[in-house]
């Protein structure tokens, strides 16, 4: 197994035999919930760069389409990639995942269950109103109605009230002590839309309803069963006019999308910081990794998007490129569905991570870049513990765990990937090292739309994906991953329902003092080894080609491109 290069080479031939899931689906994820990144669609042409540093046309080439442009629909990354230069949240998280003011200028906390914010003055919308703490309500409100049904509605679910106190105050009260909100407001889901939006968007999902937007706001104030019936039978069409009307405050603003082609941004002259220097951003869906790397080659795109570690010195020896390699708070992952059998037995999985060799994967699929991964989070994650020990490779151990579970002459199974390509060279390790303890992977390739709604029913047995703790807190490294109320869409894939490890994630979030905090996930993350719910494999880099042209592109821990500063030349 050490020697997995020459094992991907002559196992290129097995891809060819793949059960290729032909899949297309136009919905939505990431996954993250999910921050597993990759797509399918066609890309375009680009347009040339500005002169003088300043204007242009930036352009950037991504493995997939965005899933949507709504803050409140799905968790996957090109989508918050597009979404982060549209939407500002109350609050932002700096380099150091550092909590700093965003669209609020400073809090204070009423008591421990209440936050009172002050918003900034003067802010408007891309269609010219302003921003207001009416604004925050309406968003808040409409991420925790179940009519929406969002994947992200586990990071607000703690809110009971916001109230707009007056224009620029805004009191947000929470049903226990949440540490983590502050960085919680900061993620893209806290991306605040124009109320006006919200208001046509819920008008658009109550057409066949008898009932006004007026109507329905008073029916969810009072609750009850009326108003999840009605909740339930608008909950389809929520978003369709958010989708095409994605009205933020951002620094940029849409100028036109193409679905499976791109997403085009241009400047918000209006902004209320000092607006960016690029006139339009591009981001295109290029699937294919030697096809983006050829596009910052030629200059007819300015930024490639994982450009993969096996490009590295194709990226760097040329004249015209640069790499960007930034480490990140990200883990890549072999899902298991825990309610499938023969994996809703522990000492299956158990087997299965004792069977795979994770150095061996980084040395072979990511040409040595990356962390091997002992739990869900990243050393730079609050809550992460070092002591605590990860499933080691060990076949003597697997084979054991395998007979023990009855299964010493194994089984068959099917393991999902996308169309990543360095998840299809895991794949195909996957199924020589399965080998030896006598389990038989038959991998299938799936379109990422469909790969994401059918693992969130599911459908699966193992899969391929990753998640990134964007908020640099274990409760969201953990609790969308582990909790049994977070199953499917928003990260449980795993379908794990565990009573005590629920208890122990619920604890974390409540408590506010961080000693008692970092104890509790010390001891969730020992849990989590026994339960083996996913083979946890490694903490990535983000590797970025980018065009001499460009200057000031950042990538940030969380895999978010930084466009703020960027400025173009010839």
């Amino acid at each position: 197994m050490k020697n997995l290069k020459l094992l991907l080479m002559l196992s290129m031939v097995l891809i060819l035999s793949f059960a290729l899931a032909a899949c297309t689906d136009d919905s939505e994820v990431e996954p993250e919930g999910d921050s597993a990144e990759s797509g399918e669609g066609n890309g375009e042409e680009a347009a040339d760069g500005g002169e003088g540093g300043e204007g242009g046309d930036l352009v950037i080439s991504e493995t997939s389409d965005i899933v949507s442009l709504d803050p409140h629909g799905n968790n996957d990354v090109p989508s918050s990639n597009v979404r982060s230069n549209i939407y500002d949240t109350l609050t932002v998280l700096d380099e150091n995942m550092e909590v700093q003011p965003g669209l609020a200028t400073e809090w204070e906390e009423v008591d421990d269950t209440t936050w009172r914010f002050t918003l900034k003055e003067g802010v408007t919308f891309h269609d010219g109103s302003d921003f207001t703490a009416s604004d925050v309500a309406a968003n808040f409100n409409r991420i925790l109605d179940p009519a929406m049904a969002s994947p992200r509605m586990f990071l607000y679910e703690m809110i009971t009230n916001v109230e707009a106190v007056d224009d620029y105050t805004v009191e947000i009260t929470t049903e226990y002590p949440f540490g983590p909100l502050l960085a919680h407001l900061a993620h893209d889901a806290g991306g605040m839309l124009s109320e006006e939006v919200i208001d046509a968007d819920y008008e658009q999902a109550l057409a066949d309803e008898d009932m006004t937007v007026e109507e329905y706001y008073e029916l969810r104030s009072e609750g009850g069963e009326e108003h999840e019936e009605v909740a339930n039978a608008i909950s389809d069409n929520m978003g369709q006019h958010v989708s095409d009307n994605a009205i933020g405050t951002g620094p940029f603003k849409v100028q036109s999308r193409a679905p499976g082609e791109n997403v085009v941004l241009e400047r918000n002259d209006e902004y209320h910081e000092d607006p960016v220097a690029l006139d339009t951003v591009t981001f295109k869906v290029i699937p294919e990794t030697a096809a983006r790397i050829a596009e910052i080659e030629t200059g007819a795109s300015h930024i490639a998007g994982q450009v993969g570690s096996s490009n590295m010195e194709r990226v760097e020896s040329n004249p015209d490129t640069t790499l960007d390699n930034t480490e990140s708070l990200s883990l890549s992952y072999i899902g298991f569905n825990v309610e499938k059998e023969p994996l809703n037995d522990e000492k299956v999985r158990q087997a299965i991570s004792h069977a795979i060799d994770r150095e061996a994967i980084i040395d072979g699929v990511y040409e040595g870049v990356g962390t091997p991964a002992k739990g869900p989070l990243a050393p730079d994650v609050f809550g992460y513990d070092e002591d605590v020990e990860g499933i080691e490779y060990d076949l003597d151990r697997a084979k054991e765990l395998m007979a023990e579970a009855g299964y010493e002459d194994g089984f068959s199974i099917d393991l999902w990937t996308n169309d990543e390509q360095q998840r299809i060279d895991t794949a195909v390790y996957l199924q020589e090292a399965l080998k030896e303890i006598n389990i038989d992977v038959n991998v299938e390739q799936l379109e990422w739309g469909a790969y994401l709604e059918r693992t969130a029913q599911g459908d699966h047995d193992m899969f391929i994906l990753g998640w990134s703790t964007v908020t640099g807190d274990a409760d969201y490294g953990m609790y969308p991953l582990f909790h049994s109320e977070m199953v499917g869409d928003p990260g449980n894939r795993s379908f794990l329902e565990n009573e005590e490890l629920d208890a122990l994630l619920e604890e974390g979030r409540m408590s506010t003092d961080p000693d008692e905090r970092l104890e509790i996930y010390r001891e969730a993350q020992e849990m989590l080894v026994d339960i083996a719910p996913m083979a946890y494999i490694h903490h990535q880099n983000y590797l970025t080609g980018v065009h001499n042209s460009v200057q000031n592109f950042e990538v940030d821990a969380l895999g978010i491109y930084q466009l703020d500063e960027v400025t173009m030349s010839e």
